[in-house]
């Protein structure tokens, strides 16, 4: 992304009409607004997502890489967190399994929908496609162990009845959780760095030939601010709309997770998409893998506490069906990425295996 010495008026009308509207719907503008007041949250949450991956990426563009996918990982993951804890505390018991089946979208989306397209664009493009083996492969060992830890082994548990965990058995997840993606985190931002840097790319060679200036660094980070404060209570503000839509239409509660987690991971999709077809796959790796991480490794931490704290029921474990799924899909990401090429190949498989986990949802 081409980022100037000036904010576009975008970026910074985009969280102030997000803000706006809220005071307003505060105020009852609710009732003034009368049909156009729904289509008009959902647009300031659409414009409020799109402006805090920008703004990521303005800070993002500063520190390098792969800082700058870090950062816009941890933005992602911070609105994810985010939609998924006020849809909690505001749907009571009814939404104990919102979490899992957020996170469990998010990985379904990105393992193979958003990786299925990059490979399928790269590779129809440059018809082969090379990155950084090492980085991957302990992306993807992490990854594993953090979802088969956090929704299918509470399946297995006998502490307490459900696909649940107990208050330290949830509390003991919950710090594994962290650790994990702390230790990768580590790996991949100091002690082998090296592993996620596109083209080879060492030390200095790693950052942005110009960075944006410090002052405009320090006002994208406030709105980046701004930007997640008017996502969360916006989506606040939807939620009954949301879950009343999905229930007129006969469609499966686990579909409000996947709307979510497809709203949250839109503007992360078309930044990988990109990279891809300019032939950076390790980037478009990064931004995919790294975010699927810090999704389930700051996600089921953060909904713990809550879960604590409210104490609100949380369902972790994921269905017989599901876990098929997600086997497949991180098996067969592990032979696609296992050989530091692809081809178009490997991203038609991925997005099979999306359209097949789409349609059973639906179709259950």
């Amino acid at each position: 992304m081409k980022i100037s010495t000036a904010l576009p008026a975008w970026s910074v009308g985009a969280p102030v009409f997000a803000w706006v509207l809220l005071v307003a719907a505060g105020l009852g503008a609710g009732g003034i607004l009368g049909r156009f007041h729904v289509p008009l949250l959902a647009i300031a949450l659409f414009a409020g997502v799109f402006a805090a991956v920008f703004h990521a990426e303005v800070v993002a563009h500063r520190v390098g890489e792969p800082y700058g996918t870090l950062v816009l990982a941890v933005a992602i993951t911070a609105i994810e967190v985010a939609l998924i804890v006020s849809l909690m505390v505001a749907g009571g018991k009814a939404a104990s399994g919102l979490a899992r089946d957020t996170v469990y979208a998010a990985l379904m989306i990105i393992l193979n929908g958003i990786l299925g397209l990059c490979l399928l664009a790269g590779g129809a493009r440059h018809r082969e496609q090379s990155f950084g083996q090492h980085g991957v492969s302990a992306a993807l060992a992490t990854l594993t162990a953090i979802a088969m830890l956090t929704m299918v082994l509470p399946n297995y548990t006998t502490t307490t009845p459900g696909p649940a965990y107990s208050d330290s058995q949830l509390a003991f997840i919950a710090i594994v959780s962290i650790v994990l993606y702390a230790a990768f985190v580590l790996m991949q931002t100091v002690r082998h760095r090296d592993y996620f840097l596109p083209d080879g790319a060492t030390g200095d060679d790693a950052l942005p030939a110009a960075p944006p200036p410090a002052r405009l660094v320090g006002i994208s980070a406030a709105l980046l601010l701004a930007c997640l404060g008017g996502v969360v209570l916006l989506a606040k503000s939807l939620a009954p709309t949301l879950e009343a839509a999905v229930a007129a239409a006969g469609a499966p509660q686990a579909l409000v997770g996947v709307i979510i987690a497809a709203m949250v991971l839109l503007p992360e999709a078309i930044a990988a998409y990109q990279a891809a077809r300019a032939n950076r796959l390790q980037t478009s790796l990064n931004l995919a893998l790294g975010s699927a991480l810090a999704g389930i490794g700051m996600t089921i931490p953060a909904v713990a506490i809550v879960s604590r704290v409210t104490g609100q029921a949380l369902t972790l474990g994921i269905d017989a069906k599901s876990t098929v799924l997600l086997v497949l899909s991180i098996f067969v990401a592990t032979l696609s990425l296992g050989t530091g090429r692809t081809t178009v190949m490997q991203g038609a498989v991925h997005l099979v295996i999306f359209a097949v986990y789409l349609f059973t949802t639906i179709v259950p």
